[in-house]
């Protein structure tokens, strides 16, 4: 009896030592799960927080963005405005700014919690502030119809170092924020890679206890035998691989997210940087618009007042009408050039040795530059030739030594250097100064239109864009090195020219075809759809002598060809016509006479030939340039007519 005493005693025990020790295993698990779930919540802040701060980062460069392709957006239709007075511009410009501020504003808030972006932020704000009044003056010049002025205030914002700074502010902020957002980045993914710990530590613990209790009830359940057991590790791997599941589902759900986030934020770069790059386009196209009409309008002053100034005094017409030449013909030169430019206007090439056609050049520079500049001709390519229009290739060196003697203030020395490249094929034209040299800044846009560091009026941009256009137009390339302080060195690369090149200019056919006519009374129809053009044509050829027919439509070309043959006028000495006109062109018009009258002779006259290639539409006929002198359209109608035979000659035969 006292054994079963004994035996109920230790059962007893064992029994309360069993209940506590579930309790006291439970608390533990408890609160074991507890500090899990903190620990875990506390993860799942920090990885949330740390999101926030992306968001804020991506919109701040967004927002940044924004303002800077409002302010452009604002500043070429403000350019628009200026010189077309549209008042639908006008708007645009106003909307553009005020879109600019919304941004700022929005800006402003966004970075309110950074002392360090908030100071460029206000600075930015304050540059804002003085370009708009800037630009606001402009705008109501053109407001009130005053383009000139308009033009002249926007030019002068234009020139100003407003825009750069602002630029400068808005790469900073950037820059600023893409470093905070790596910052950001990185302590997101700590964060994330903290939170992944905890929920694999949570997740393991829970299994362990799991486990623990699965193990406790099979202790304390040993009676309910292999069927509770067998159900039970049914129900543990049932839970299992759904966790597994639940963790598989989230993990694929969090990669499809930052996969989305990171497509966003690339859609979203690349539309700001397409928006600024039309901003740029749009920049470029403002800026050589104002120069082309500032250069005209220039121009167009000289002409205009000498015409009026003869007028009013005829006894000093002569100088008058002298002046006004000069400007029209300085007008000419400007179209040239930007023909040039364009490549729309076609070379001449020839042979030419290059180092022959520098020395003998180099009299003219030497001139250009002035007596304190010590002109050196380092020529190391003799017997060399490229085929390349001389005028051009001059001209290009002129252009060259002239920036250079601006770049010296006069003084210093300027060396021209050729260089074979040692395989025959190619050679460098190099001209060197020890002038100031360019900053990056200058030396990215060096080659574009009307684009210049000089003062107003000391030059029109068009230098630079002249060497690249006669390069490309070559064959060759143009490069360039400078130095702020040291200098600036410029290379034309120019192909050597190779045997069996033959010419393929506009003006070969009238330097061959036909000798020069003597003074003989020509019978000449006028083709051209212009009118005014048409009756100065028509005035400046009876002029010289000869009897003019108008035609201002090319359809009815053929009609009075025809005419003139059958009122027994013995037809036309030479068909004088325009080159592009709206129904029918001059070369498709011409292709139709010959089908019935192949020896009909043609002169084309032109301000705009197109690229090289298209001369094989004039065939064999000369081309006179617009705008053109008396003595240009005499010397080619000499080139080009055929006299009709005498009467005595018709007899004769």
């Amino acid at each position: 009896m006292f054994e079963r005493d004994g035996d109920s005693d230790n059962d007893g025990r064992r029994e309360r030592i069993r209940f506590w020790s579930t309790i006291v295993l439970g608390a533990i698990l408890t609160g074991v799960v507890g500090a899990l779930l903190v620990l875990l919540a506390r993860a799942n802040d920090n990885y949330d927080r740390s999101l926030g701060w992306q968001t804020q980062s991506m919109e701040v460069i967004s927002q940044t963005r924004s303002v800077d392709a409002a302010i452009a957006r604002a500043e070429a239709a403000l350019g628009r405005f200026a010189v077309g007075l549209q008042k639908s511009d006008g708007r645009v410009y106003e909307y553009q700014w005020a879109r600019a501020r919304q941004f700022m504003t929005q800006l402003q808030r966004n970075v309110r919690d950074n002392p360090k972006q908030m100071a460029l932020v206000e600075q930015l704000t304050h540059e804002m502030d003085i370009r708009g009044e800037q630009l606001g003056d402009a705008a109501l010049s053109a407001n009130y119809n005053q383009t000139v002025a308009a033009i002249s205030k926007y030019y002068a914002a234009g020139q100003g170092q407003g825009l750069s700074q602002i630029d400068k502010l808005l790469t900073a902020i950037i820059a600023n924020e893409r470093t905070l957002l790596r910052e950001r980045n990185r302590i997101a993914i700590a964060d994330r890679a903290s939170l992944n710990q905890a929920i694999l530590l949570f997740s393991l613990l829970g299994a362990g206890a799991a486990v623990i209790a699965i193990g406790t009830t099979f202790s304390l359940l040993r009676a309910e035998g292999e069927r509770r057991l067998a159900r039970s590790e049914q129900l543990f791997e049932s839970d299992r691989a759904m966790q597994l599941e639940a963790a598989v589902e989230e993990r694929t759900a969090e990669l499809a997210h930052a996969y989305d986030a990171l497509r966003s934020e690339m859609i979203e770069r690349e539309a700001a940087e397409a928006q600024l790059r039309q901003a740029q386009k749009m920049e470029a196209v403002g800026q050589l618009t104002g120069g082309i009409a500032h250069d005209f309008n220039n121009m167009l002053a000289v002409v205009v007042g000498g015409l009026e100034l003869a007028q009013r005094a005829p006894e000093k017409a002569s100088r008058h009408l002298a002046n006004a030449l000069d400007g029209a013909n300085r007008a000419a030169d400007l179209t040239r050039r930007l023909l040039t430019f364009a490549r729309s206007e076609p070379a001449r090439p020839e042979m030419v040795t290059v180092d022959d056609c520098i020395a003998s050049f180099a009299e003219l520079i030497e001139r250009t530059i002035g007596d304190r500049i010590a002109l050196t001709l380092d020529l190391q390519a003799a017997g060399r030739t490229c085929w390349l229009d001389r005028q051009q290739f001059e001209n290009a060196l002129l252009n060259l030594a002239v920036n250079a003697r601006d770049a010296m203030n006069g003084h210093g020395s300027l060396t021209i250097q050729t260089l074979d490249d040692g395989d025959g094929k190619a050679l460098a034209v190099q001209v060197i100064d020890t002038g100031c040299g360019m900053s990056p800044e200058v030396l990215d846009r060096v080659f574009d239109p009307f684009y210049t560091t000089k003062p107003a009026g000391q030059g029109t941009g068009l230098g630079m864009s002249q060497v690249f256009a006669f390069c490309r137009q070559s064959g060759g390339e143009v490069q360039i090195a400078s130095t702020e302080g040291e200098g600036t060195s410029v290379a034309m690369l120019l192909p050597v020219a190779t045997s069996g090149i033959e010419a393929a200019t506009d003006t070969a056919p009238g330097d061959v075809a036909h000798a020069a006519l003597p003074n003989h009374s020509l019978n000449i129809l006028v083709v051209e759809d212009d009118q005014r053009v048409l009756a100065a044509t028509v005035e400046a050829v009876g002029e010289l002598g000869h009897t003019a027919i108008a035609c201002g439509n090319p359809l009815e070309a053929e009609t009075l060809v025809e005419g003139q043959l059958s009122e027994g006028r013995g037809g036309f000495d030479l068909i004088l016509t325009d080159v592009l006109m709206p129904k029918l062109t001059g070369p498709e018009m011409i292709a139709q006479l010959k089908q019935r009258w192949p020896d009909l002779p043609v002169l084309f006259v032109t301000g705009y030939a197109g690229d090289a290639s298209e001369i094989a539409s004039f065939g064999d006929h000369d081309v006179l340039r617009k705008p053109f002198t008396l003595a240009a359209l005499d010397q080619a109608i000499r080139r080009s007519g055929h006299p009709r035979p005498t009467e005595g000659q018709r007899l004769a035969s």
